[in-house]
């Protein structure tokens, strides 16, 4: 188990009683709320980990279809308040002219990709067509399923996070984001990856797919999702009308192929 030190910020040390009224002292996840502003206008307040703020604030804007390409994100900087965290995000005036038009204000809770929305045809947005790949092997899944249980230091401290990791087609672990959200953690993931313009071969999340993880990876450009969990109808259909390879129910010695084509 990771320590208080290895992951400040992130936890905090918590007296709680067991039974027979005896107190220990265990590590807990910060939860922190998030304010995210751009060009000066308040636009989404998430509630997240307070780590990898810069990775969310990029993350987010490519994914919500704030930002056209990273080059329309200018920059962030972090404002500490006793409420919570203020990401001033600076990006092109023409993505904030557009970010006006839409007259969105989100408030989720843990990441709530959809909330804030103003009517049933705000939640469908025009997705990218993805060049169509074969799914990653069994040995790759295999061995990026074993990185992911060692490589996430806030749930084993914690156990209260989910991660988002991307891995290259050998399943090497290239990074990986942790959040109380599992939103939060893709977007945190996304940011990364565009950061560090790495040939990602997939990405694995160690939550279920839903329609908005399904849309944030097409977002990224990456053709393979990967979950440890169970699907959405409309994660489903979206995978496959965007040409998204998505594996779900994913185990060392398992997985389904929901949309798709099996390379071996």
């Amino acid at each position: 188990m990771k320590s208080a030190a290895d992951i400040k910020g992130v936890v905090s040390q918590q007296t709680v009683l067991q039974p027979a009224a005896r107190q220990e002292t265990e590590l807990v996840a910060e939860e922190c709320a998030i304010a995210l502003v751009y060009n000066g206008i308040s636009h989404a307040v998430l509630m997240a980990s307070p780590i990898d703020l810069e990775d969310l604030a990029l993350g987010f804007s490519l994914s919500e279809a704030i930002v056209e390409s990273p080059q329309q994100f200018y920059g962030c900087e972090l404002e500490e308040h006793a409420e919570g965290i203020e990401l001033q995000i600076a990006i092109s005036n023409q993505a904030m002219s557009q970010l006006k038009q839409r007259r969105r204000f989100l408030m989720g809770a843990s990441g709530c990709g959809l909330c804030g929305i103003d009517s049933l045809t705000g939640m469908q947005r025009e997705l990218t067509r993805l060049d169509r790949k074969s799914t990653p092997s069994s040995e790759s899944i295999e061995k990026a399923l074993m990185h992911l249980n060692v490589a996430q230091r806030i749930r084993q401290a914690t156990g209260a996070t989910h991660c988002a990791a991307a891995f290259d087609e050998q399943g090497e672990l290239l990074f990986l984001r942790e959040d109380i959200g599992r939103h939060n953690a893709l977007d945190k993931l996304i940011g990364a990856h565009l950061s560090l313009d790495a040939e990602v071969g997939f990405y694995l999340v160690s939550s279920r797919a839903s329609y908005e993880m399904v849309a944030k990876t097409v977002s990224a450009g990456v053709s393979n999702l990967v979950c440890v969990s169970a699907p959405t109808s409309m994660a489903i259909t979206t995978a496959e009308q965007s040409g998204l390879n998505l594996i779900a129910f994913a185990r060392p010695d398992r997985y389904r192929i929901y949309s798709g084509f099996n390379s071996e």
